[in-house]
């Protein structure tokens, strides 16, 4: 079966816990879920994965977040992980795999040209009304809690009512205002008045 897709219902399930109590995934609605694939416990990419749940965890706490592990180990396995490594959250013990199942995550891999069945490491991100949200098929382990925290929709910036400014003053009665208090000046003529001619007074011979 292939990986399920956002959008999609996340199918509910009943598995137990690493304390052996049965959790469904129904019990968390009105909550979002992190329900994380791993394929082993104590191992390098899965201790790096879990301790950066681990060291971020207030933070998906306080985004509303649930985090659930869960692999193909045993409960006792997943106890020893948690107490090794100090883990916060739950752990579930899906030995079974019928999660991995439902959810495409246990598949077909090779490793040194051998091929045998495993957990891909992948992170369904879960709404609170159990609709997949987000698929993390390519997960890096060293900051994984900062992938989910990534999907989380980005807060509308908010509009500082004081910092707005004034409505600047028309142009044509400011200019008008300058205008009148200025006194109307008339321009000399650049031509100068002609000299009048002399007149000569001929006197008349007697």
């Amino acid at each position: 079966m292939s990986l399920l897709t956002p959008g999609s219902k996340a199918p509910d399930f009943s598995v137990a816990d690493h304390t052996g109590k049965a959790i469904k995934l129904s019990d968390f609605k009105g909550k979002k879920v992190v329900l994380y694939f791993y394929p082993k416990d104590m191992t390098p990419g899965c201790t790096a994965q879990a301790c950066s749940l681990r060291d971020n965890y207030k933070e998906l706490i306080a985004k509303g977040y649930v985090v659930l592990g869960i692999s193909s180990d045993d409960a006792k396995s997943h106890q020893k992980f948690i107490a090794k490594e100090k883990l916060p959250f739950t752990l579930l013990a899906d030995t079974e795999r019928k999660v991995h199942e439902a959810y495409g995550t246990w598949v077909e891999k090779s490793m040194y040209g051998r091929k045998y069945m495993g957990t891909a490491r992948v992170t369904y991100v879960i709404n609170e009304n159990g609709i997949i949200k987000e698929v993390i098929e390519k997960v890096d382990t060293k900051n994984h809690a900062a992938q989910i925290l990534k999907t989380e929709p980005k807060a509308a910036p908010v509009k500082n009512e004081t910092a707005t400014k004034a409505p600047a003053k028309k142009a044509g009665k400011a200019t008008g205002k300058k205008a009148a208090k200025k006194k109307p000046t008339t321009k000399k003529s650049a031509a100068k008045p002609a000299k009048k001619k002399a007149v000569k007074t001929v006197k008349k011979k007697k």
